[in-house]
């Protein structure tokens, strides 16, 4: 019987203990929301227990994101040079140059004179189908933004022409004194990542890549194929001011120069177990004679190509030390779809070379670096007399340094010829850039009449005709061009000429021109031959 009733008030009994000890546990985290316990009794670290009580406690409403950034950006000023913390407002556009495109309407702009001058409109794209042309000047977007005036920035013009794909945008042009009407459909926007691939001579190709982006690997195939239909036998790949990127993408281009199952770099953190990254595939150019360029601003990807290549005796290495990037980063989305892009392991070449340059003296003492170069002469005097990490030999038998970028096989020096005061303002005021734009709205008959880089290069020669006219645009943006010396002259006049190719033909006829003059392509054909 005594049973039977326990059984009965059994359940009534738990349910009693069970809202008692609720009752306790919140009056006990009551006596403990105050003073120095409310620190103590939980397991949250200093970092949340601050926020917390800046939310509890501050003397204002505080909005936590704007506290939350620099405590993020505060953290990782502690880690690495390239641990950085990403607002969720600034994601699209920090990984546009990754994707390789954006959305919008497809021209390349310039401001000058407080008007937007579209200096380019990307064939196929947007605006072309449109109508836009080179030399419009748009006025207004959207029927009310007023695009002109001294007020109006850069990303003002930016918000206001991109868009989602299929959006419409309605702008009015200047085309010389009419005013047009236009309704343009965006659209998604390539951003390439390869500058030029031509034939420099009747055996040598040239490719020059700015950056390891998603398309990096089908452009550079793309351009492989071109070049080995025109007879490619050798070839120069520029890594100069690339600054790296997707690293695969990297990888994938080695793999079409190494043979067989070779290592091509391999990574490796605390909490990252080593992997490698192997020749998987039959490669488009294994044999052929092969340099690469590179220079300070080849930086992470670009020396992950670069020293694979050294290290496996695969081409000669051209130019300057590297910039020193030897860190991986993998990127992570927050709660608050901001993003971090964390460094997670280091890099390490087929012979086992890091070339991370040193970090430990603080951010500001890291960018500073580059600049050092300059004061100390590394530059100019090569950097094969200070090397800058461990020694390691190649397969054959060279010398290669790991501990602060990679070092070049042959050096080739910074021009540091100087140039007056008046010739510097020109390029610092984009002064040359937008007369070479002008003269180019004035002349375009003319100009395209010359059906290659190579047929401009050979007959158009500005002289002394368009040094006057140079001289008096200049005198706009209070620019004395009387004083300068013939040899200044010239060099202007060349400079000039590289522009005009560029706004005919663009990246790839740009380097065309100027490659000829240039002393580290000029060593590299020494190198092939």
């Amino acid at each position: 019987m005594v049973k039977k009733k326990v059984q009965v008030w059994l359940p009534l009994i738990f349910s009693l203990v069970m809202i008692f000890g609720m009752i306790i546990g919140y009056r006990l985290r009551e006596n403990t929301s105050g003073g120095n316990s409310f620190l103590k009794n939980n397991n949250r670290s200093p970092l949340e227990e601050a926020i917390n009580l800046i939310r509890n406690k501050y003397v204002d409403n505080v909005r936590l994101d704007s506290l939350e950034s620099p405590a993020i950006n505060g953290l990782l000023d502690n880690l690495d040079p390239h641990s950085i913390y990403i607002p969720a407002a600034d994601i699209e556009s920090m990984n546009e140059d990754l994707q390789g495109n954006f959305q919008g309407i497809g021209v390349e702009f310039q401001m000058i004179n407080d008007t937007v001058n579209v200096m380019n409109v990307i064939s196929d794209g947007p605006s072309f189908k449109a109508g836009v042309q080179i030399g419009d000047k748009i006025i207004k977007a959207n029927d009310t933004f007023n695009l002109t005036g001294k007020k109006v920035s850069v990303d003002d013009v930016r918000k206001q022409l991109r868009g989602p794909v299929n959006s419409d945008v309605n702008i009015v042009v200047m085309r010389g004194s009419q005013q047009r009407k236009i309704k343009i459909v965006r659209g998604n926007i390539p951003l390439f990542s390869l500058d030029a691939a031509y034939m420099i001579n009747a055996n040598t190709g040239y490719v020059k890549l700015n950056k390891f982006s998603e398309t990096t690997y089908h452009e550079f195939m793309a351009a492989m194929d071109k070049l080995k239909q025109q007879h490619m036998q050798q070839l120069i790949l520029d890594l100069r001011d690339n600054g790296g990127g997707i690293m695969q993408q990297a990888i994938e281009i080695a793999d079409e120069f190494l043979d067989g199952n070779k290592l091509i770099v391999y990574t490796q953190g605390a909490h990252s177990a080593r992997t490698d990254y192997r020749c998987d595939k039959e490669g488009v150019f294994e044999t052929g004679k092969l340099t690469v360029l590179v220079d300070e601003t080849s930086a992470s990807a670009s020396e992950i190509l670069a020293g694979a290549l050294q290290d496996w005796d695969r081409a000669t290495i051209i130019g300057r030390r590297t910039f020193g990037k030897g860190l991986v980063q993998e990127q992570f989305t927050l709660s608050d779809n901001s993003q971090m892009r964390l460094t997670v392991a280091r890099y390490y070449s087929p012979l086992g070379r890091n070339i991370q340059k040193p970090y430990d003296k603080g951010k500001a003492q890291y960018e500073q670096e580059l600049i050092n170069r300059f004061h100390d002469g590394e530059l100019v005097t090569g950097d094969t007399a200070k090397p800058k990490g461990p020694a390691f030999k190649t397969p054959e038998g060279h010398v290669v340094y790991g501990g602060g970028g990679i070092t070049p096989d042959i050096f080739v020096a910074y021009d540091t010829t100087s140039q007056p005061k008046a010739v510097m303002q020109l390029f610092a005021n984009g002064t040359l850039r937008n007369f070479a734009y002008n003269y180019y709205i004035e002349n375009k008959d003319a100009l395209q009449q010359y059906k290659s880089p190579d047929q401009f290069y050979k007959q158009f020669h500005p002289g002394e005709k368009e040094w006057q006219q140079l001289n008096n645009y200049a005198k706009q943006d209070s620019v004395n061009l009387n004083s300068v010396t013939t040899i200044s002259k010239n060099f202007v006049l060349s400079e000039m000429e590289d522009l005009l190719a560029r706004q005919i033909w663009r990246t790839e006829g740009y380097f065309e021109l100027s490659n000829d003059n240039d002393p580290v392509v000029k060593k590299a054909l020494e190198v092939l031959k």
